[in-house]
């Protein structure tokens, strides 16, 4: 969908940090089908991809070492600075102060309480991802927290979301941890996508889905908390196979009542997930 607008407080775009940035443009070229256009050339190792489908933009791939190699999730916020300094306050880290990204907007890196690293997202020029929940597009991004009471009172504080615990079938521990922003169902509904509600009622989508702008997922407590990228694709099976054949290494495949997964490391090393949607009916 293009067009798209982002409020304060809705995650708006991802991007990835990659040492070999012509090498990960060839790989998502491959496993998605994105073209790319050059948003900061330079002659030295400062480059700026971003990845079109259909001519949307719907992705970034930065150049950076080895280390950082990760997909980075940015939150939409009117003014960078201010969120910065408000964050920093409610104990975020700061990791990157706020810097123009050309005309396009201003973003600044930080870590929340627990370490999980985010980027804020000031529209300028460039509003977010204007083509999401195709195939081949950003699905959610996830955050993997080891302490999810702490985490919801940090975002909730940070950027007003509201957390819903969301039943997914008849054993209680069968259940997410659904992120909203309230309202913004109504304000897709209003632009980009007139039928989220009838389109939603047809899986049975629990209530406020159209409202739903991530996931926290529990961790283990000796596992890294972080931020996790999700791209919808049609065929699950079919783009594990073409991972591996490029390069990838497939570390997981799961189904559940919703989706087929296949949990992804590209070949430098970026975490990502592929998720066929294959919700209920009824």
């Amino acid at each position: 969908m293009s067009g798209r607008t982002y409020p304060p407080g809705v995650p708006c775009w991802i991007d990835t940090t990659q040492p070999e940035i012509d090498a990960a443009a060839t790989f998502y070229a491959g496993l998605f089908g994105w073209t790319f256009r050059e948003a900061a050339p330079g002659g030295g190792t400062d480059r700026y991809l971003v990845a079109q489908l259909d001519g949307a933009d719907v992705a970034g791939i930065a150049s950076g070492r080895e280390e950082t190699t990760a997909w980075s999730t940015y939150i939409a916020v009117r003014d960078a600075d201010a969120a910065v300094d408000r964050l920093v306050a409610a104990g975020a880290v700061l990791r990157a102060p706020a810097t123009d990204a050309g005309e396009d907007g201003r973003s600044a890196a930080l870590a929340d309480p627990e370490g999980a690293e985010f980027r804020l997202w000031q529209p300028k020029r460039q509003g977010g991802a204007q083509s999401v929940n195709q195939p081949g597009t950003w699905n959610f991004s996830d955050l993997h927290t080891r302490n999810p009471e702490a985490a919801i009172g940090f975002y909730q504080g940070a950027f007003g979301w509201q957390v819903d615990k969301v039943g997914f079938g008849a054993d209680d521990a069968d259940f997410g941890l659904m992120v909203r922003v309230p309202g913004y169902g109504e304000l897709l509904e209003k632009t980009v996508d007139p039928d989220i509600r009838a389109r939603q009622s047809e899986f049975a989508a629990p209530p406020g889905f159209a409202d739903a702008v991530a996931w926290i997922v529990p961790i283990a407590a000796d596992r890294v908390p972080h931020w996790h990228v999700t791209f919808a694709v049609a065929d699950r099976d079919r783009t594990a196979l073409d991972a591996e054949r490029l390069g990838a290494q497939v570390l997981r495949q799961d189904d559940t009542g919703w989706t087929r997964e296949a949990l992804i490391r590209d070949p430098q090393g970026a975490v990502f997930t592929a998720s066929q949607f294959t919700p209920p009916t009824g």
